[in-house]
């Protein structure tokens, strides 16, 4: 590692420590020339997944938009903050782990609403309005009457187990 101070580039390492659940490590080192000391922080570099717009667009995967669009669409709804990080934490994993360079911001669009879906039906609607881009009210009623329908069947099917 160059030193800041003088440029060298040998020094020993005094102490190691991990930082972020042990996603980082702290090290504190010792010029072998000047004597000064200095810290370094060492991550593990991401590869940088982008995301496909519609239109052709790329741009690198942003969490924070994810975030940001959850948030409002979950605004004076109870779902909290924590529901919203785990769900961006899910979609962001997936979208790790799956080993793709690219991702189309439609997968993730659609994850997010089935994420939503199963948590709160006025947040689905809002997110999925937005995302689908509906132009009339009669996409809205669609996607509500949908919703009353699984509902309906879910009652139904908890009715027949529970005796």
């Amino acid at each position: 590692m160059k030193c800041p101070y003088c440029g060298f580039l040998e020094d020993k390492v005094l102490a190691s420590r991990g930082m972020r659940d042990n996603e980082a490590i702290r090290r504190r080192r010792e010029c072998l020339q000047c004597g000064r000391r200095f810290t370094t922080y060492e991550v593990v570099e991401e590869r940088r997944v982008m995301v496909v717009k519609s239109d052709g667009r790329r741009e690198p995967f942003d969490r924070e938009k994810v975030l940001r669009g959850l948030r409002l669409a979950c605004m004076k709804r109870p779902v909290s903050a924590e529901t919203l990080e785990r769900i961006v934490d899910e979609v962001e994993r997936e979208i790790y782990d799956s080993g793709e360079r690219e991702v189309a911001a439609a997968t993730i669009g659609e994850r997010v609403i089935e994420a939503l879906r199963h948590l709160d039906p006025v947040a689905y609607v809002r997110f999925a309005s937005v995302y689908r881009n509906f132009q009339d009210v009669t996409q809205f009623g669609e996607l509500v009457d949908r919703l009353r329908l699984e509902t309906r069947n879910k009652r139904r099917r908890a009715r027949r187990v529970t005796p």
